[in-house]
């Protein structure tokens, strides 16, 4: 008989990914975007056949996708090499030539929305004012475009319309923790929420006629709910409440007259129905733990893409009989049994905060010993119990990880997610450190065989945990984090730095404490191996930021290794990239294991 060995890493590396997905108005076909070449494109699905097929031919990540009424094309979103300028485009739902309708070098355009005669193009751009963006309606047919709406005091968004276009409703997002949602009638610009304080949020928005508006707002409470707001008597009430829970997504059926909302529970997200006759919440059972988007097709159809920690992302459809998966991603050749569910653990912090985290522990005939600490992007976003090829690689070779969701995660409440505002490095440094601690007294970690790696805000913490606490590491890998507190605020998007200012500080005016807490400062003390990780065209944390710190540790003669990406972003896009980077950080952690 003939006996195959246990599954490689490099089947690790080969898992496909999905970014978004439409469903046309007749729920006959689905498109979505995924990189099943290699590189993102529009691959599509003629239902209740799930067999794919490519549409376009960009090799570029896409945003955003919607049909149009009569479901003949869709209009995507898609960038280049990850620099989020994310251009209009339409693609026939035959697929071939991408036709380019909204475009402006350098720019983005977000929330494209086609009018009910399919003639207007309505979209958001940072095209004439990049602090807050300005909606435009563009006229298809005649290509004459105007204003609509100019943005003031906030990021403005359009987000929605009314069903018989009467009406939109916006939003003005100050930062993470502080937006607004707004109806513009005429000239006329109602706020939905009955105040503009205290601070609060709003997660999504929908029309059920075209004067009741039901939308998810934190309003004088820590957790997010469902409420309703009447454009006649601008009446906004608090409709249902779940204790501990923050609804994150809502959307409406008018089939059914139903709602469908996701919410967050700390690393887990869970599903409901909610009759808009019967006044009734009925929750419904998820075939995964992570809901990444739903959609609801003309004739009632529900449709989701998620994920959990041991299935990849995939697309699904609601029916009588339960869940039905359209795509089917999972790592070849392995099976979800080989696979590592993470725990969920729960530990005190230095100030007594209760912080969850989860861990996940090599089994035990792959254990190499070695734990890695893994402080998670954002910061105002939470490890999930979502499925991280790169963590289960990791996994099968041996390596444990912890991932602590320190005080500024989301999903724990406003309140949580507001303590990392003005201070990125001394509470969530505190929370990581405090995290180890407790792992190596319980007896989860040796003390002598921890590693440090994160992206993002994650790729920041590691660079500060470095700095601040060499000897706790062996090796340290950095995927794009900034390394100076100063240089970053200065050089990030220009409709970001509003909201910087709230998140992080202002360089002048907290000049003591952004020194405290920037990366540079300890560059003395970063005596252990690294390695830094920069995609070459990232708009959120430049190239500089990696450029900075590798020269600083050069020069003092320090073990650093440095891989640029030039063709992407604040991420990986293409999979080759994608496995050279798993490769490098897999070489690099065995090398110093």
């Amino acid at each position: 008989m003939i006996q195959f060995e246990k599954p490689d890493v490099e089947q690790f590396f080969r898992t496909f990914g999905i970014q978004t997905f439409a469903v046309s108005p007749d729920e006959e076909q689905l498109v979505f975007s995924t990189n099943l070449n290699g590189t993102y494109n529009l691959w599509a699905l003629d239902l209740p056949h799930t067999f794919p097929y490519p549409l376009s031919f960009q090799n570029q990540s896409c945003q955003e996708l919607i049909y149009d009424k009569s479901g003949a094309y869709v209009i995507a979103v898609m960038d280049k090499d990850g620099d989020e300028n994310g251009q209009i485009y339409a693609v026939s739902a035959k697929g071939g030539q991408v036709k380019t309708l909204r475009e402006a070098e350098g720019f983005s355009h977000h929330m494209p929305i086609l009018s009910n005669d399919g003639k207007q193009l309505f979209y958001t751009s940072n095209k004439e004012d990049q602090t807050f963006m300005k909606s435009y309606a563009y006229n298809l047919e005649t290509t004459l475009e105007e204003t609509i709406l100019h943005g003031e005091k906030a990021i403005t968004l359009l987000m929605v319309k009314s069903p018989e276009e009467s009406s939109f409703l916006y939003g003005r997002f100050f930062g993470n923790t502080y937006s607004l949602p707004y109806v513009k009638v005429g000239e006329e610009q109602i706020l939905v929420t009955p105040d503009r304080s205290p601070e609060h949020t709003f997660a999504g928005a929908v029309y059920t006629s075209e004067t009741e508006i039901y939308l998810l707002t934190n309003y004088r409470e820590d957790f997010s709910y469902l409420a309703k707001f009447d454009l006649t008597t601008r009446e906004f009430q608090k409709v249902v409440q779940l204790e501990n829970e923050d609804f994150s997504d809502i959307q409406y059926c008018s089939k059914d007259h139903r709602l469908y909302l996701v919410s967050q529970k700390g690393v887990v997200d869970a599903f409901y129905e909610y009759d808009l006759r019967a006044g009734e919440l009925e929750k419904i059972d998820a075939p995964v733990s992570i809901i990444e988007k739903v959609v609801i097709g003309g004739n009632g159809g529900v449709y989701l893409l998620g994920c959990s920690a041991t299935i990849p992302f995939n697309i699904y459809q609601k029916s009588n009989q339960g869940w039905s998966r359209l795509t089917n991603y999972s790592v070849p050749g392995v099976a979800r049994e080989e696979m590592v569910e993470p725990e969920t653990i729960t530990y005190p912090s230095y100030d007594g905060l209760q912080i969850e985290a989860l861990l996940f522990q090599a089994r035990e005939e792959n254990d190499n010993g070695h734990t890695i600490l893994w402080p998670h992007g954002g910061p105002q976003v939470a490890e999930r119990a979502s499925f991280r090829s790169l963590f289960q690689f990791l996994l099968h070779r041996g390596y444990s990880i912890f991932a602590p969701n320190f005080r500024g995660s989301s999903g724990y409440g406003l309140s949580f997610k507001r303590l990392v505002e003005g201070d990125w490095g001394y509470g969530p440094r505190l929370d990581n450190i405090h995290g180890l601690e407790w792992l190596i007294e319980q007896g989860y970690a040796d003390r002598e065989k921890i590693m440090l790696m994160g992206g993002s805000y994650g790729g920041y913490m590691a660079l500060l945990l470095h700095g601040r606490y060499p000897d706790y590491f062996k090796a340290v890998v950095d995927i794009f984090g900034p390394s100076h507190l100063f240089s970053f605020v200065d050089s990030v998007p220009e409709h970001w730095k509003p909201a910087t200012k709230q998140l992080i500080g202002d360089p002048v005016k907290d000049k003591a404490k952004l020194t405290e807490d920037s990366p540079h400062t300890y560059v003395e003390k970063m005596t252990k191996p690294m390695l830094v990780i920069q995609g070459g065209q990232d708009p959120r944390v430049v190239k500089e930021e990696s450029d900075l710190i590798v020269k600083a540790l050069k020069v003092r003669g320090r073990d650093v290794d440095y891989l640029v990406l030039e063709d992407e972003g604040h991420g990986f896009s293409k999979k080759e990239n994608e496995m050279v980077v798993y490769r490098k950080v897999l070489a690099f952690l065995d090398q110093y294991s």
